[in-house]
């Protein structure tokens, strides 16, 4: 039995046979309609979401599968004082395959320690956020045909953001990839992700403040948005929400071929001006969501089309 906890648990093969699968689930969806059919995913969500748990759900029932769980820790049992251990061991006699989304540091991981149907992480505290990073990684080879030879630049929530984390971390396993590293200082990227990611692997990488230093060097633009739920005090949170605004004026600095991507939900890092831009990908993101996740379930449920 396998569990996605972290990007890193697939390889770089692997992954491109998720990839491709994905694509094909992209082509021919009636082909895996009833792949699924008698088999159940529960989705655990401790916090709030929309995008991750309805495109898991959203997956399992596009598989021909149903769906069962809790979108908040106040409608389960660990408002009772429930441990994680406990709450999977419980799961894994009703469900098939669990997605389990946690606001502490490792929670999915603990749970894949107990668990005797497969865990994936959809996302646990600002540490790690394997599907989207899937997303990315599908979004980003579907539109340039690649993920060797690159520049990447993530703007924004560098500090805390899990997606950011995961996808650097997933990046650096393909050659000539370069991050611009787009923050302010308080919101810089993380010591051990610099140091233990981008310095042992000898990519390259560039910190920048100022978005528009970095825009016309760039194939894929990755915003992020200053997540509230991170910071500790109101007055840090109003300070930095604002910092970086992708408008027509900035977007007018940026090759014509570069594409804007975001993990959403966005709110006003990117100006809804820019939705019409052809560059803009990010709405396209979220639909190969779907597909990369449809392809993880049949993956780890050994299940073959």
């Amino acid at each position: 039995m396998r569990h996605l906890i972290s990007p890193l648990d697939y390889s770089t093969s692997e992954l491109d046979h998720l990839m491709d699968v994905a694509n094909d689930i992209e082509k021919n969806p009636e082909k895996y309609a009833h792949a699924c059919a008698g088999k159940k995913l529960a989705t655990l969500f401790y916090e709030p979401s929309t995008r991750t748990r309805l495109s898991h759900e959203a997956a399992m029932l596009n598989l021909g599968g149903s769906v069962l769980g809790f979108s908040s820790a106040n409608s389960s049992s660990a408002s009772k004082g429930e441990s994680v251990a406990d709450t999977i061991r419980t799961v894994s006699c009703y469900a098939d395959i669990a997605a389990m989304r946690h606001p502490k540091e490792g929670a999915p991981l603990v749970a894949s320690l107990y668990s005797s149907i497969p865990v994936i992480n959809a996302g646990d505290g600002g540490h790690q956020h394997p599907t989207q990073t899937l997303t990315d990684l599908l979004t980003i080879r579907s539109l340039k045909g690649r993920l060797e030879d690159i520049n990447i630049g993530l703007c924004g929530d560098l500090k805390f953001g899990r997606t950011v984390h995961s996808l650097i971390e997933a990046l650096v396993r393909y050659k000539n990839v370069k991050f611009y590293l787009i923050s302010p200082d308080e919101l810089r990227l993380p010591d051990y992700i610099r140091e233990d990611v981008l310095d042992k692997n000898h990519v390259f990488y560039k910190e920048v403040v100022r978005m528009e230093d970095a825009l016309p060097n760039l194939d894929f633009l990755y915003m992020t948005r200053v997540q509230k739920e991170r910071f500790f005090n109101e007055e840090d949170y109003i300070r930095m929400k604002d910092f970086y605004i992708l408008d027509t004026k900035k977007m007018a600095l940026a090759p014509k071929d570069m594409y804007v991507l975001h993990p959403l939900p966005r709110v006003n890092e990117i100006s809804t001006e820019i939705d019409n831009d052809p560059r803009a990908a990010y709405f396209k993101q979220a639909q190969y969501g779907v597909y990369i996740r449809e392809s993880l379930i049949l993956d780890l449920l050994n299940i073959r089309v």
